[in-house]
């Protein structure tokens, strides 16, 4: 079986992310501090590992960014709306 990655990294949603924060005005750790809000232990390390694609994300973590920001799976997965 073909393991699935990205040309530079390790997960799939880094760009979309980045993209989501900027756009949410959110600081890498105001959004590190909501998903602690919510249960999910990250800091702003982590959220800049994952935006370059040099971490990977877990599906905890995928849930809680989906409903951080109001997205379904399939964006932050494919970018599909």
């Amino acid at each position: 079986m073909k393991q699935r990655t990205t040309s530079n990294g390790k997960n799939l949603i880094g760009e979309r992310l980045k993209l989501l924060r900027t756009a949410a005005e959110l600081s890498q750790r105001d959004l590190a501090n909501r998903l602690q809000l919510i249960g999910i232990d990250m800091d702003k390390n982590v959220i800049t590992r994952i935006e370059t694609n040099k971490r990977y994300v877990t599906d905890f973590e995928l849930q809680a960014l989906k409903e951080i920001f109001n997205v379904s799976y399939d964006y932050l997965i494919d970018g599909i709306e």
